[in-house]
């Protein structure tokens, strides 16, 4: 009988929802770089910020993803808990915060092992992000059918209620870390709410092209730039809502090989938050196009410093804009917040009374130097 008990309550663990996991050898306490944000907030008001650290750099097979948020609009965050731990030296990377149209919380990130060769995209799912107490799913692959699959960016939603995934893949199996020149650009589609994915698109662009990221313009094509390491971004137009693509080429957006963020918002404008007159990675900027990105304006400084990098962000329901973003990794190791409003990026300064930048999420809290006698 008691056996019995014994069995059904491990049963009842297992198939219980899971939090936060716990990360091993104190990997967060004694990280000696961070970087590669991510950013959601719910219709409730609580602000979910992701992040990847562990090992002595990026790659490494120790990287470990974390997830901290905040209920009182981004002033103070919880202390940051592993989402997912690295296993025989497969690790756990750029990591993303995601609400769909259910308003599931999706923590989707990336497993990769130069070893084995086996590259995938994971995720979990916390069916209620405003609860007390957050309940999160197993983590689960996010199938695409392709030897090695990664992705950076958030799914975007279509007109027509299909989810497309930005994901960067090759055709053939890559026995190291990154792709190179065989990564290939595409899209997971989704028509059933995220139970299952097919990817689309084997687009090809130069330089060390990846992360890219899609936005559904006015006319009803999807357009999907591209990060690449040859001074632009480049671009391709999907007719068929991702199906198919035009051949790539360069767009006229200038980057110094860096990723990028870009979303619709409200007004029905587009914003693009990127590095603008930059000499290296620099100058991260907002701008705003109101022709579907044919052109774009100066826009509104976030951050002038050296070193900033990898906006990822949201616009809440009522108009002000979240950015997060890194800035110098293995030194200050700065997770940063900027917020603002669409006024004040067309206006290049701060209209709104909201503004606040650079304020500070998260650093690297490394011991001091002892002084010298």
């Amino acid at each position: 009988m008691n056996r019995t008990l014994t069995l059904l309550s491990l049963l009842a663990l297992l198939l219980a929802p899971l939090a936060f996991v716990s990360a091993a050898d104190n990997t967060f306490a004694n990280r000696t770089w961070q970087g590669i944000p991510g950013l959601e907030k719910t219709a409730k008001g609580r602000v979910f910020v992701s992040w990847f650290t562990g090992g002595p750099k990026e790659p490494s097979p120790d990287n470990t993803v974390y997830l901290c948020y905040s209920d009182d609009q981004g002033k103070t965050f919880t202390t940051p808990q592993a989402m997912a731990l690295p296993k025989d030296g497969t690790r756990c990377f750029d990591p993303t915060v995601w609400i769909d149209p259910k308003g599931r919380l999706w923590y989707i990130f990336n497993r990769g092992n130069k070893d084995t060769a086996v590259h995938d995209i994971h995720a979990r799912i916390c069916d209620k992000p405003d609860a007390k107490k957050l309940k999160w799913s197993a983590e689960f692959r996010v199938g695409y059918e392709a030897p090695y699959a990664f992705r950076m960016n958030k799914p975007t939603v279509l007109s027509t209620g299909e989810w497309l995934m930005p994901v960067t893949h090759a055709s053939e199996t890559i026995r190291d870390w990154f792709a190179g020149p065989k990564q290939l650009q595409g899209v997971g589609i989704s028509t059933d709410q995220g139970k299952t994915w097919k990817l689309h698109g084997s687009l090809v662009a130069p330089s060390w092209a990846l992360e890219c990221m899609v936005t559904e313009l006015r006319d009803g094509r999807v357009w999907l730039l591209t990060r690449t390491g040859g001074g632009f971004l480049w671009e391709s137009f999907s007719s068929d809502k991702g199906r198919t693509w035009s051949e790539p080429k360069a767009s006229n957006i200038a980057s110094p090989g860096s990723r990028f963020f870009i979303r619709r918002l409200s007004s029905g404008n587009l914003l693009l938050v990127n590095h603008y007159k930059y000499k290296g990675r620099n100058n991260l900027t907002a701008q705003i196009s109101t022709d579907d990105g044919a052109t774009w304006n100066k826009g509104l400084l976030l951050d002038e410093r050296n070193s900033v990098s990898y906006p990822d962000g949201v616009q809440d329901k009522d108009g002000l804009i979240w950015i997060v973003y890194d800035r110098d990794r293995q030194g200050e190791g700065n997770i940063l917040l900027a917020k603002f409003r669409e006024e004040d990026v067309a206006a290049g300064k701060d209209m709104s009374g909201t503004v606040s930048l650079k304020q500070v999420v998260s650093k690297l809290d490394k011991p001091k130097p002892a002084a010298s006698k």
